[in-house]
């Protein structure tokens, strides 16, 4: 155990790291705590090490899922960073419009897509370039261990914070419906993508082939063996 970390935090330590690969640094604690403290006592756990200490017993599967779903950073942005996209509108739609075109097909991943703003940034992306895959089927999976963050990229609601994080004026009002003080995303749009849950460390063969796989700032979370992994 490392100096002066509580028992119950390098349990818990171990626990992430083994089953979503994710690794907590060892001076965490107290955010950890913060994150956890409400989970343990919606569950009605009397405080954090029992809470911690179920996720080895009969109950750990509930408990699992509220652990993982409070611990996951889950950030993500429109059109993050800009760049990335931009370079993927300008060098690699040429690309796969050469290699895929007597497949007209396309397959692409959204890993760890979070709350599902990477995956209909793509959809959206790809609607705008609808003239150039006109009779192509294109299909966009995304994928993250968080179930909560899967439910809400489902949804497609988005506040107005969400939306202006990355996202054009002009994107926003044609792909977007404002509900009182939230946004939500074109049904077209929303029905390009296909939302699960998924561990990344567990087997994704059953997902298929893909021709363009995204795991933006998912490695960085990982250890040298994770990320070989």
């Amino acid at each position: 155990m490392r100096d002066n970390a509580p028992a119950w935090f390098e349990v818990l330590r171990r626990e992430i790291k083994r089953s979503t690969g994710v690794v907590i640094e060892a001076d965490r604690a107290a955010f950890v705590a913060s994150r956890l403290s409400p989970i343990a006592r919606d569950l009605g756990f009397p405080d954090i090490a029992h809470l911690c200490l179920a996720l080895m017993g009969p109950q750990r599967s509930r408990i699992h899922r509220c652990v993982i779903d409070a611990l996951m950073i889950n950030e993500t942005s429109f059109f993050r960073d800009r760049l990335p996209f931009e370079e993927f509108r300008r060098t690699i739609i040429p690309q796969l419009l050469k290699t895929r075109s007597a497949a007209r097909s396309l397959r692409i991943w959204s890993a760890a897509c979070a709350t599902g703003q990477e995956a209909y940034s793509l959809a959206m992306m790809f609607d705008e370039e609808a003239r150039l895959f006109s009779g192509w089927r294109i299909e966009i999976v995304a994928t993250d261990v968080s179930q909560s963050a899967i439910e809400a990229a489902r949804a497609g609601i988005y506040n107005q914070f969400q939306v202006q994080r990355g996202l054009p004026v002009s994107q926003l009002l044609r792909y977007f419906t404002r509900t009182n003080d939230t946004w939500t995303i074109a049904e077209h749009i929303k029905s390009r993508v296909r939302f699960e849950q998924m561990n990344i460390f567990d087997d994704t063969h059953s997902t298929g082939c893909f021709d363009v796989i995204c795991c933006r700032n998912l490695m960085l979370y990982f250890d040298a063996d994770g990320k070989k992994a």
